[in-house]
């Protein structure tokens, strides 16, 4: 990975933005790596905006590299105020925002966040909950994504395993 590249990524850890769960969330997407075992949940809001219903704030949860989590930071930024179809639309290239290209042994990253937006917004998979649905499938008493991982509860948690391989 290039000096520049690494520079950007290190400035966007220092201050991540829309890290943890997001209560009332009215969609939630989770995806897992299982070559490189990464995982990444991603939550969203939505608002009414001139008639439309637009993204008001994501947040996600990673267990993945400082790639995956500046990504996933710049990505819940770069779609707020858009509708889910517009988010949708994101290339994976995209979702790095200011980032910038990554390297091919870092695409997995990004498409890690793009697993996870579209588990959350895609009806295709599911994914799309009502703020009740996507309160059951994250238990109150759980208090992290670990949690939820290590004690998977019936009916809850929808872990998506990415058939992409990292380059690594």
């Amino acid at each position: 990975m290039n000096e520049d590249l690494q520079k950007r990524i290190q400035r966007a850890m220092a201050d991540p933005q829309n890290m943890g769960e997001l209560p009332d969330a009215d969609a939630v997407g989770t995806v897992g790596n299982a070559e490189c075992g990464e995982m990444l949940r991603l939550w969203i809001k939505y608002k009414e905006e001139k008639g439309r219903k637009v993204i008001d704030r994501a947040t996600f949860q990673s267990f993945g590299c400082e790639t995956a989590i500046a990504v996933a930071s710049l990505a819940t930024e770069l779609i707020r105020g858009k509708t889910a179809e517009e988010a949708l639309s994101l290339k994976t290239e995209e979702l790095a925002g200011e980032l910038g290209p990554l390297p091919p042994m870092k695409i997995h990253c990004a498409q890690l966040v793009e697993g996870a937006l579209r588990s959350a917004l895609d009806p295709e998979q599911g994914g799309t909950k009502t703020a009740k649905t996507a309160q059951a499938a994250i238990p109150v008493s759980s208090s992290n994504l670990l949690d939820n991982f290590a004690k998977p509860k019936e009916g809850g948690v929808r872990v998506i395993l990415l058939d992409r391989k990292p380059t690594e």
